[in-house]
């Protein structure tokens, strides 16, 4: 796959994905309503782009995302390869997939809260236009570096066991296939 088509392909992702973390995201801080009291409530309040707040931040998160966990994890089987002198199992290519998957979800969680503030801010705020940057700088000013890294361990540990399980069976599928 090429650069054009992975970014295409990615974007198309984000389609799907976004809307149903935006209602995801807002059930998670309001319990006591529905899903379907969610979804209704922002389509009516906000139209069908309410479903969509966060689509660009959330494709400028997946993008250094991506970047760097497959080149990484690429990299980390062909060290393990060189290391033990023959092409690493799938539980290697897991282990080292989730490590690949780790280390991008650490250093894209300041992307990641500012499309996480993006989705959830207060329709017609500033945050909610969707400018990145001025979320990034928002949450600098009130909370510092710990406000930019908020939710980083949980972040680690559902990507990394993502990449464990993920890119660990699509390298044993692979592997059956060829």
């Amino acid at each position: 796959m090429d650069r054009g088509d992975f970014l295409v392909s990615l974007t198309v992702a984000c389609l799907i994905r976004v809307p149903s973390e935006v209602v995801k995201q807002r059930a998670q801080v309001s319990p006591s309503s529905s899903t379907l009291r969610i979804l209704s409530s922002t389509l009516y309040e906000e139209g069908i782009l309410g479903l969509y707040r966060g689509y660009k931040s959330t494709v400028l998160r997946e993008i250094p995302f991506s970047l760097v966990q497959f080149p990484l994890w690429e990299f980390l089987k062909d060290f393990w390869s060189w290391k033990q002198e023959h092409v690493v199992d799938s539980w290697q290519s897991a282990v080292c997939g989730a490590f690949a998957g780790g280390f991008a979800a650490a250093v894209t969680t300041p992307l990641d809260v500012a499309k996480t503030r993006i989705m959830l801010a207060k329709t017609g705020s500033r945050t909610a236009s969707g400018n990145v940057l001025s979320a990034l700088h928002g949450v600098w000013k009130a909370e510092g570096i710990s406000g930019l890294f908020a939710g980083i361990v949980p972040r680690i540990s559902a990507i990394s066991l993502g990449g464990f399980i993920f890119l660990g069976m699509y390298d044993k599928i692979r592997r059956l296939l060829l």
